[in-house]
C-alpha cells in the first residue's frame, strides 16, 4: 500500500510540473499578452519595453519559467486586476469557500441520488423505472447548465418564491463568518438560522451544477451493477441462501463501485467548468466568477493561479480515487 502511495505521489508531482510548463507557455503566447493588457491604450513602444524589462520578459523563456516557479512555491502569484485588485491568493481565498461549498453540495446531490437510482434501474431492468431513469439521464446530460439554471430560477425563485434567486445569504442577515463556508460557519457559531439560510440558497445552484454528474453517475452505476449481477459469485451467494441485504452490499454494490468511483473522480474535476456558468446565473461570487472576470480583463497572474489550482485539485482527487480502490476492492492491494 505504501509503495502505491509513493508511486502515485511521484506521478502527481510530475503531472503538476508538466501542467505548470503548459500553462506558463500557453499564457505567454496568447494574443496581446500581459503587457498589452496592463498598458491598454498607453502601450507605446517605450512603455512596453520598460514594462517587459520590469516583468523580466526580456530574459530567456526558461529563465522566466524558473523565476515564476520560485514565486509560486513561495505563495506569490502576483497582483490581481479583478475584485479588490489585491494579491491573487487573497482573491482566490475569498472565492474558494463559495465554490467548494457549492461543488460539495452538488456532489452530495449527484452521489446521494445517482447511486441508488442507478442500482434500482439495474435491478428493475426493462421496467418503467428503468426506462424513465434512462430517459431522465439523457435529458440531464443534454440540457446546458446555464439553461437549466435559468429555468429553475424562473420557476422556483421568481414564480413560486420557494427559493432565493441569487446570492449565498439573505440580505440583512447578521451572521458570523469564520471560515467563509456559510453552512459550516453557522454550525460552528451555533447560528443555526444562518446555516439554514445558507442551505436554502444552496439548493437551486447545487441542483443546477449537480444534474450532469447525477446523470452520468446513474448511467455508470446501472451499467456496472448489470455487469456484476451476471457474475458467478452473485449466483453462488443466492444459491447459498444469503440474505438479500448481504448480497446487495457485499457482492453487488461493492464490486460495482470501482467504475463508479472513477466516474465520480472525473466529475469532480469537471465541476469547476460548470461552476463558471452556475455562479454567473445565481450571482454566487466564487472561483467560477473570478475565472470569468479574469478572462474578460486578461488578468494573467490570476488565470495562472486558477489553472494551477484546478489542476492540483484534479490531481489530488484522482490520487484519492486511486487509493480508494484498495479500500473498495482488496484485490487491488495485491497488484
Amino acid at each position: 500500500m505504501l509503495r502505491v502511495i509513493v508511486r502515485r505521489l511521484l506521478q502527481m508531482v510530475v503531472t503538476l510540473v508538466a501542467l505548470s510548463v503548459l500553462v506558463f507557455v500557453w499564457l505567454r503566447n496568447l494574443p496581446g499578452g500581459q503587457v498589452s493588457a496592463m498598458l491598454d491604450e498607453r502601450a507605446t513602444p517605450e512603455r512596453r519595453a520598460l514594462l517587459e524589462k520590469a516583468l523580466g520578459y526580456d530574459q530567456p523563456v526558461w529563465k522566466q519559467y524558473f523565476n515564476w516557479i520560485k514565486l509560486v512555491l513561495s505563495g506569490n502569484f502576483g497582483n490581481s486586476r479583478v475584485g479588490g485588485q489585491g494579491l491573487v491568493l487573497d482573491e482566490i481565498g475569498r472565492g474558494f469557500p463559495a465554490t467548494m461549498e457549492l461543488s460539495s453540495a452538488a456532489l452530495i446531490f449527484a452521489i446521494g441520488l445517482g447511486i441508488p437510482l442507478g442500482y434500482m434501474a439495474a435491478r428493475y431492468k426493462g421496467r418503467l423505472l428503468d426506462n424513465t431513469t434512462i430517459l431522465g439521464t439523457l435529458v440531464g446530460v443534454a440540457v446546458p447548465v446555464f439553461f437549466l439554471g435559468y429555468v429553475l430560477k424562473v420557476i422556483f425563485a421568481e414564480n413560486l418564491h420557494w427559493f432565493p434567486a441569487s446570492g449565498r445569504a439573505s440580505t440583512g442577515l447578521d451572521a458570523t463568518h469564520v471560515t467563509n463556508f456559510f453552512v459550516l460557519d453557522g454550525l460552528i457559531t451555533r447560528e443555526f438560522d444562518a446555516s439554514a439560510d445558507a442551505i436554502h440558497h444552496l439548493i437551486l445552484p447545487a441542483i443546477t451544477l449537480g444534474t450532469i454528474p447525477l446523470a452520468v453517475i446513474v448511467r455508470i452505476t446501472r451499467a456496472s451493477v448489470l455487469d456484476v449481477l451476471n457474475e458467478d459469485y452473485v449466483r453462488t451467494a443466492e444459491a447459498k441462501g444469503l440474505r438479500a441485504r448481504t448480497i446487495r452490499g457485499r457482492h453487488i454494490l461493492r464490486n460495482a463501485m470501482l467504475p463508479v468511483t472513477t466516474t465520480i473522480g472525473l466529475q469532480i474535476g469537471l465541476l469547476l467548468a460548470g461552476a463558471v456558468l452556475t455562479e454567473t446565473v445565481f450571482n454566487w461570487g466564487g472561483i467560477g466568477s473570478l475565472l470569468k472576470d479574469s478572462i474578460t480583463v486578461r488578468d494573467y497572474p490570476t488565470l495562472q493561479a486558477l489553472l494551477i489550482m484546478a489542476a492540483g485539485v484534479y490531481v489530488v482527487v484522482n490520487l484519492m480515487v486511486d487509493l480508494s480502490y484498495a479500500v473498495i476492492d482488496p484485490r487491488v492491494r495485491v497488484r
